[in-house]
C-alpha cells in the first residue's frame, strides 16, 4: 500500500477511499520522524502499548519544546508510582501546550484508541513544519552534514566503553585521545574581498602580491593540526569586525548625519592623528634640568656619575671586569686583567681561592648595588617632598600677589579721594555732570539697542524654530532610515531562509523514487476532493429532501386536523336525528384514535430506532477504549502497588 521509507500512498490507493488506517500510517511515520523506535509491523493506533504512547509523547515534545519535559525519560520505570508521575507530568505539558480535550495519566497508563488518536493528532500539528525531523536543525548542506554527524555520534554512543587495554584498533581509533589536537591558531593572511572585485581601492602591486604571491593557508601553518583552529579563529574575527562595525554604524554613523564613506574617513583620521601625537609624546624625552628642577646638587652629581659610568661601562671586557669596574676600585680590575690573561693556575686550589674570591667581590657589589638603590630611592622620595614643598610655596606667592594688587587698586581709589577732597565742590558738581551726561548716554544707547535688538531676537526665534522642524524632520528620517535598514535586513535574512528551504527541497526532490509519478497523487487528492464535494453535495440534498418531507408532513398533519374538525361537526349534527348515522359517527372517531395511535407508534418506532444506532456506536467507542483490559490492568497495577507499600513498611520497621 505505501513505498518502502517512505509515508507516501501508491497507485494502488487510488481506487478506494482514504481510511483511518491509512491516517494512521501516516502519523506513525511522523512519529519515526521525531525519534520514536517503533516497531516495523506496527500499522494501526490500536496496536500501540503503553510504553509506545509514552515514547511517541515524550519525542514529540522533546522536538516542539524540550524545556516542557525536562528530565522526563521516554523509558517508563518498573514502579508504579514513578510512572503515575510520568503520566502527571506528560499530561500538564500537554495541557501547557495548548490541548484542550480531557488528559490525565489515564490516558498514557489506560489508553484508549480515540483519546490517543486526538492526543498524537493534536502534537503532530505541533510539530515545526519548516523541517521533518527538527527546527533545531539547519537546513541545506550544512543540515545534511550537521545530520551526518549526529548520527556517527549516535553511533559511537551506541558502543560500549572499553578500557584502553582491551581495545581493538577500531575501538582505539574511536575511543583513544590519539585525535584530540589542542585548539592553538596562528594568524593567517587571506585574499581580501576587494581584490576579488574589479575596484580600483588597490594598487597593482598589492593586487600582484595577493594574486600571485600569497601562499596557501595550508603552507601558512607551521603544523597541519593548527589550519582547522587557525580558520575558525580567523573566521570568527572577520564575522565580529563586520558585526562590530554594523552595530557601531547604526547606533553612532546614522547619528551624525555621515555618509558611509564619510564616516569611517573621518574616524581614520582621527585614529592616525591619536596615533601620531602618541609617538610624538614618546619621542620627546625630559631633559636634565627638567628632571632636576627642586633638587639638590648632590642628587645632581649623584645622577650625572652614574650616567658617566653607564657609557664608560658599555666598553669591551667581561662581566668580571665590567662588575668590578663598577664598585669604583681600578687598583683590582688592573691586577686581575694581567692575572686572567697572562697565567691560569693549574691546581685545583687556587681555582677554589679564585672562584671564592669572585664570589665574595660578587656579594660586595650586591650590597653596594643594594646601598645605592636605597640611597636613589631615598634622594627620589626627597626630590617628591621639595617638589611638593615648591609647589606649595608657588601658590602662596600667587596668592599673595593677588592680596597686593587688590591692596594696590583700594590704595590707588583712596589716593584719587583724597586729591579730590581738596576742592570738592567744584569736583562734585563736575561729577554730577558727568553722570547725568552718562545716564543719558546709556539711556540712548539703551534704545538704539533695543531697536537693534527687536528684529535680531525675532530672526533668532525663526532661525530656532526653523532649526528643530529640521531636527524634526532629520530624527524622523533617521528613523525611517532606521526601519528601512531593519526591513532590508529581515528581507535578505528571509531571502537566505528560502534560498536554503529552495535548496533543501531541490535535494529532497531528487532523493525521492524516480519511479513515483506526481499526476497520481495529483490524481488521487483530486478525487479525494471529488468525493469529499459529492459527499457534501448529497449531505446538502438529504437536508433539502428531509426539510420538504416534513414540512409536507406539517401539510397534511393540519389538513387532517381540519378535515376532521368539520366532518366530525357535520356528522354530529346528524347523529343527533339519524341512528346510522350515528354509528358512523363513532367509528369516524375510533378510526381518527386509532391513526393517531399508529402515528405516535411510528414515531417511537423511529426514536427506538435512532437509539439502537445510537448504543452501537457507544458500544462500538467502548470496545475501541478497551475498557475490559483496562480494569485487568489497573487491577495488576493496584497490586503492584499494594505490594510496593508493603515491601516499603517492612523497609521502615527493620529502619
Amino acid at each position: 500500500d505505501c513505498f518502502p521509507g517512505t509515508g507516501f500512498l501508491g497507485p494502488c490507493c487510488l481506487c478506494r477511499p482514504f481510511t483511518m488506517e491509512e491516517a494512521d500510517r501516516i502519523l506513525i511515520r511522523t512519529l519515526r520522524l521525531c525519534g520514536a523506535e517503533l516497531p516495523d509491523e506496527l500499522q494501526s493506533l490500536r496496536e500501540f502499548s503503553t510504553e509506545m504512547i509514552v515514547e511517541a509523547v515524550v519525542r514529540c515534545l522533546r522536538v516542539i519544546d524540550a524545556s516542557l519535559i525536562s528530565g522526563i525519560s521516554h523509558m517508563l520505570p518498573p514502579g508504579m508510582s514513578a510512572r503515575f508521575r510520568i503520566g502527571m507530568s506528560l499530561a500538564q505539558a500537554c495541557q501547557e501546550l495548548g490541548f484542550q480535550g480531557e488528559v490525565g495519566y489515564q490516558t498514557f497508563l489506560y489508553s484508549s484508541e480515540p483519546d490517543i488518536r486526538q492526543l498524537l493528532l493534536f502534537l503532530a500539528e505541533k510539530l515545526p513544519r519548516d523541517s521533518s525531523e527538527d527546527a533545531n536543525q539547519p537546513i541545506g548542506k550544512s543540515g545534511a552534514l550537521q545530520r551526518a554527524i549526529a548520527a556517527k555520534i549516535r553511533e559511537q554512543f551506541s558502543l560500549p566503553w572499553v578500557p584502553p587495554s582491551c581495545r581493538t584498533t577500531r575501538l582505539q581509533h574511536i575511543q583513544g585521545s590519539c585525535l584530540m589536537r589542542h585548539f592553538h591558531a596562528q594568524r593567517l593572511v587571506l585574499l581580501p574581498e576587494k581584490c576579488l572585485s574589479s575596484s580600483d581601492t588597490i594598487s597593482s602591486d598589492v593586487r600582484d602580491f595577493y594574486e600571485k604571491y600569497l601562499p596557501a593557508v595550508t603552507t601558512q601553518v607551521s603544523q597541519r593540526a593548527q589550519l582547522a583552529a587557525s580558520l575558525l579563529e580567523c573566521s570568527l574575527a572577520n564575522v565580529s569586525g563586520v558585526q562590530e562595525q554594523e552595530a557601531e554604524w547604526k547606533s553612532q554613523g546614522l547619528a551624525s548625519r555621515l555618509s558611509h564613506e564619510e564616516y569611517w574617513q573621518r574616524k581614520h583620521q582621527r585614529l592616525q592623528k591619536r596615533v601620531q601625537d602618541q609617538l610624538r609624546q614618546c619621542s620627546q624625552h625630559p631633559t636634565d634640568s627638567q628632571l632636576s628642577a627642586g633638587a639638590s646638587e648632590g642628587l645632581m652629581d649623584t645622577l650625572k656619575s652614574l650616567g658617566s659610568r653607564s657609557k664608560q661601562e658599555q666598553g669591551k671586557g667581561s662581566r668580571f671586569t665590567r662588575t668590578e669596574k663598577f664598585t669604583f676600585k681600578p687598583e683590582l680590575a688592573s691586577s686581575a686583567g694581567p692575572v686572567a690573561v697572562e697565567s691560569l693556575p693549574s691546581s685545583r686550589k687556587l681555582d677554589q681561592d679564585n672562584r671564592m674570591q669572585q664570589e665574595e667581590e660578587v656579594t660586595s657589589l650586591q650590597q653596594q648595588l643594594e646601598q645605592l638603590s636605597v640611597q636613589i630611592e631615598e634622594v627620589g622620595t626627597e626630590l617628591k617632598k621639595l617638589n611638593l614643598a615648591f609647589m606649595q610655596v608657588e601658590d602662596a606667592r600667587k596668592q599673595s600677589e593677588l592680596h597686593l594688587a587688590e591692596k594696590e587698586d583700594v590704595m590707588k581709589l583712596k589716593r584719587q579721594t583724597v586729591a579730590l577732597l581738596s576742592d570738592a565742590e567744584n569736583n562734585l558738581s563736575k561729577l554730577q555732570m558727568v553722570v547725568e551726561s552718562s545716564t543719558k548716554r546709556i539711556v540712548h544707547l539703551a534704545s538704539q539697542w533695543e531697536n537693534h535688538r527687536v528684529p535680531l531676537v525675532e530672526q533668532y526665534r525663526e532661525l530656532k524654530k526653523l532649526r528643530q522642524s529640521r531636527e524634526l524632520e532629520s530624527s524622523r528620517r533617521l528613523s525611517d532610515i532606521k526601519e528601512v535598514h531593519e526591513q532590508i535586513r529581515a528581507a535578505a535574512e528571509e531571502a537566505k531562509r528560502k534560498d536554503v528551504l529552495y535548496k533543501q527541497l531541490l535535494a529532497d526532490i531528487e532523493n525521492l523514487p524516480k519511479d513515483v509519478s506526481r499526476a497520481a497523487y495529483t490524481q488521487r487528492i483530486l478525487e479525494i476532493v471529488g468525493n469529499i464535494k459529492k459527499q457534501k453535495e448529497e449531505i446538502t440534498k438529504i437536508l433539502s429532501d428531509t426539510k420538504e418531507l416534513q414540512k409536507e408532513i406539517n401539510n397534511l398533519t393540519g389538513k387532517l386536523d381540519r378535515t376532521f374538525a368539520v366532518t366530525d361537526e357535520l356528522v354530529y349534527k346528524d347523529a343527533k336525528h339519524d341512528e346510522a348515522v350515528r354509528k358512523a359517527y363513532k367509528y369516524l372517531a375510533a378510526l381518527h384514535e386509532n391513526c393517531s395511535q399508529l402515528i405516535e407508534t411510528i414515531e417511537d418506532t423511529g426514536t427506538i430506532m435512532r437509539g439502537i444506532r445510537d448504543l452501537e456506536e457507544q458500544i462500538e467507542t467502548e470496545a475501541g477504549k478497551r475498557t475490559l483490559s483496562n480494569l485487568e490492568k489497573i487491577l495488576e497495577d493496584y497490586k503492584c502497588i499494594k505490594q510496593e507499600n508493603i515491601s516499603l513498611l517492612s523497609r521502615v520497621r527493620e529502619a
